[in-house]
């Protein structure tokens, strides 16, 4: 396996995780409680991971951090939760699937990454897959659903760009930046959580193991994961794995839940899965900036190599 393709899986594993939230949720958490469950995901797994690295942010990275954690996860969380409940859910996931489309834009303007059409229609084909794995006949269209469904795909897609553009800082690991924005995400979360769903609901051992699984292997590594990845690939590259989560909430509706998958579901994976495939080498890495020397620069290079003599210089 090359080391492209092996960072590609294992960024990968961030989506397929995200598609066992609905699961997980149904199963084992308190319902109605899609604020505090998005809290729960993302403040103990930043504090966690602050706790396990033990780096603070410094400087300009205190209100960089902000705002990633806000589109990564503070706003993002909410947004769709709202769109999930106003939305059957396969609109809800077809609208969310758009994302790609966005960063392909903002990563042109942002990052200088030229799209290509290949990329393009793999975002499309990927985006029309979902549409036939999730969407059912008859399906309702709620227009606040649907702007915070876009909201949060857009929120997300510049979370991912800005993601790439920023890096992060010398000698702080991707551990960290995602405890960062994680802590940041939830402090965001908490008020509003409160606010809408009051008190946090009594848990019993079950709802502990749900939130404990969300916190750690789906928020945790998984947003590791996916931070580590858009450092590595290109950002239309990383979104172009999303579709990976509604893909895998089918696959365990299906397994676990006993939900069916007809023929028209089962073409729209593999033309989902195809699309997210394709798209990560229908992509161009960011070219690299030429330097541009200066005058004294440039006088001094040509009075070095004046000094080295004509029979070195090849």
């Amino acid at each position: 396996m090359s080391r492209k393709a092996a960072v590609i899986a294992l960024t990968a594993l961030a989506p397929v995780s995200w598609g066992s939230t609905y699961a997980v949720t149904t199963e084992f958490l308190p319902p109605d409680r899609p604020l505090f469950t998005g809290l729960m995901r993302a403040l103990p797994a930043g504090l966690a991971l602050l706790a396990l690295t033990r780096t603070l942010p410094r400087g300009a990275w205190w209100w960089k951090s902000a705002v990633l954690g806000a589109l990564n996860i503070g706003a993002f969380f909410p947004l769709l939760f709202l769109a999930a409940y106003r939305l059957p859910g396969g609109v809800a996931a077809v609208v969310g699937s758009v994302g790609p489309l966005f960063v392909v834009g903002l990563a042109a303007l942002l990052l200088g990454e030229r799209p290509t059409l290949r990329a393009l229609l793999a975002a499309v084909a990927a985006a029309f897959g979902v549409s036939l794995v999730v969407l059912k006949a008859g399906a309702a269209f709620d227009l606040v659903g649907v702007l915070a469904g876009l909201a949060s795909a857009v929120s997300m897609s510049a979370g991912t760009v800005l993601t790439k553009r920023w890096g992060r800082p010398e000698g702080v690991g991707p551990l960290a930046l995602t405890g960062w924005q994680l802590s940041a995400g939830g402090l965001l979360i908490a008020p509003v959580a409160f606010l809408v769903e009051g008190a946090p609901p009594v848990l019993d051992a079950r709802g502990l193991a749900g939130y404990a699984y969300l916190a750690l292997a789906n928020t945790a590594v998984a947003y590791w994961l996916w931070f580590r990845g858009i450092e590595r690939l290109t950002a239309t590259a990383v979104t172009l794995l999303g579709p990976l989560s509604p893909l895998t909430a089918a696959v365990v509706g299906w397994v676990a839940l006993g939900q069916a998958l007809g023929p028209v579901q089962l073409i729209g994976m593999v033309i989902a899965f195809g699309a997210t495939l394709a798209g990560q080498w229908a992509t161009r890495p960011r070219p690299a900036t030429p330097r541009t020397f200066s005058c004294a620069e440039r006088k001094a290079q040509k009075l070095s190599m004046d000094a080295i003599g004509p029979g070195v210089r090849r």
